[in-house]
């Protein structure tokens, strides 16, 4: 079994534009195996096609550059590139993130893009699993509960490899207890 931890940053505006669909602009992922050990990492950018200049309240957010975006390749690129680094086709997987959101917006952009996404039906929602197991009345936010675990969050908060390597920490800490 591989365990996919991953984490995507997607365009966004201050205050939320109704008008605008957020479209993902950064996959970001650790693979770890059965007993937790991380046997790889990935991390692409992705170039929107609805909306392909970041906002400035992106930028800021993510410290993502409108110059990486615009190398990048499209969704169905990445998303090909991202299926078999994980070996989606050859071995039993399972997605894990930090809430619903991930898995939401690769649906979304399979969809925008014409794509097959039963891929990403094995997945689990780790925000939710940990407010259980921790008894919390609220979900914690991914830094506070890297902290709260007694890790270090490493890197830059809202990029993608680095949320999913902090992730990684607390997937392993409970590697047992995840339900799924």
């Amino acid at each position: 079994m591989n365990f996919i931890v991953f984490d995507l940053e997607a365009t966004c505006w201050e205050g939320r534009p109704p008008s605008k669909i957020q479209e993902i602009i950064e996959i970001g992922a650790v693979r770890l195996n059965a007993y937790g050990e991380v046997v790889g990492t990935f991390n692409k950018f992705v170039r929107p096609i609805l909306n392909p200049r970041l906002s400035h309240f992106c930028r800021e957010l993510t410290t993502i550059e409108q110059v990486y975006i615009d190398r990048a390749n499209l969704f169905p690129e990445v998303a090909e590139a991202f299926q078999d680094w994980a070996e989606v086709f050859d071995e039993d997987y399972l997605l894990c993130s930090w809430g619903n959101f991930d898995r939401k917006m690769l649906v979304q952009d399979s969809m925008l893009h014409g794509l097959d996404y039963d891929w990403v039906e094995p997945h689990i929602n780790l925000r939710r699993q940990y407010q259980e197991l921790k008894r919390l009345r609220k979900a914690r936010g991914l830094r506070s509960a890297v902290v709260h675990e007694g890790f270090e969050f490493t890197g830059t908060h809202h990029r993608g490899i680095d949320d999913a390597e902090n992730l990684a920490k607390i997937f392993t800490k409970y590697l047992d207890m995840w339900q799924y």
